[in-house]
């Protein structure tokens, strides 16, 4: 496979510029205990408004229940390779605290988490594909979820895998070239 690193017009970090989103996964690949602690440990220093941090996470390995339960809950494509990730990582935002108030920017807060947590595992070494795609509804049930805690996402991650692996549809999806929009089409506002 070419290069996936992105072509960008101004200079970024390598972590970033390298980091990218793959459908195929190692299923062979497991994580050792304590692997991953680096990730959450970036998602945690994330910013948050009033440094409330509402952003919580279940970490699913392959093989377990919990991989399992959140397995049934994926959508479309997303069945056919996520399985292979040697972690679902559910990513959820608190949207109310505890008195029940509502915080309006958890579900941003969470993006930052997020976020961070892609480009230490990128740093670490290991690849993740975030999803939209699941039943948010039959999740929370899954888990029991209190109302205030709201399942946003779900983070494939694992060691990268091979194209051969996936079907036509996704492989040809895997392997096509990076594109992003301009910097032109996405800054409303120059001055």
């Amino acid at each position: 496979m070419s290069s996936r690193t992105a072509q960008t017009t101004a200079p970024v970090l390598d972590t970033l510029a390298q980091r990218w989103s793959p459908r195929a996964f190692d299923a062979e690949h497991a994580f050792p205990e304590g692997a991953l602690r680096s990730v959450f440990e970036a998602a945690r220093w994330a910013p948050s408004a009033n440094n409330s941090q509402p952003w919580r996470f279940i970490v699913a390995r392959r093989g377990s229940e919990s991989y399992a339960r959140v397995e049934q809950t994926l959508l479309g494509f997303n069945r056919e390779w996520a399985v292979s990730a040697a972690a679902l990582i559910v990513n959820i935002a608190e949207v109310a605290d505890a008195e029940g108030k509502p915080r309006p920017w958890a579900e941003y807060d969470l993006g930052q988490a997020v976020a961070h947590l892609t480009v230490q595992a990128h740093a670490d070494g290991y690849y993740t594909h975030q999803m939209g795609g699941f039943d948010r509804e039959a999740l929370s049930t899954a888990f029991d979820l209190d109302e205030r805690l709201m399942p946003v996402s779900i983070t494939a991650i694992g060691a990268i895998g091979t194209p051969e692996q996936l079907s036509e549809v996704l492989r040809e999806r895997e392997t096509a070239p990076r594109t992003r929009f301009s910097l032109e089409d996405l800054v409303i506002v120059r001055d």
